[in-house]
């Protein structure tokens, strides 16, 4: 599947077993930078993704006047 294409929680959990796998120290030096890459794809892709999630956010609590209006969030 590709960064692009997965969800935040999929890049997430796929960040998660990069981690897991570089962090025993047994991949060959090869695979490390492979996964060292795809880690780094993924990365960008979620700061997309937050980047894009906090702009919709910032649309949808503006006030009339076009000023962000700090709002409490709630569980609704």
């Amino acid at each position: 599947m590709k960064e692009q294409s997965m969800t935040f929680e999929a890049s997430l959990k796929r960040l998660d077993e990069i981690v897991s796998r570089m962090e025993r120290g047994d991949v060959p030096l090869e695979e490390a930078l492979s996964l060292f890459e795809e880690g780094t794809a993924l990365v960008k892709s979620c700061t997309k993704l937050l980047d894009e999630a906090e702009l919709k956010i910032v649309r949808l609590t503006k006030g009339n006047d076009g000023a962000p209006e700090e709002t409490e969030f709630t569980d609704e």
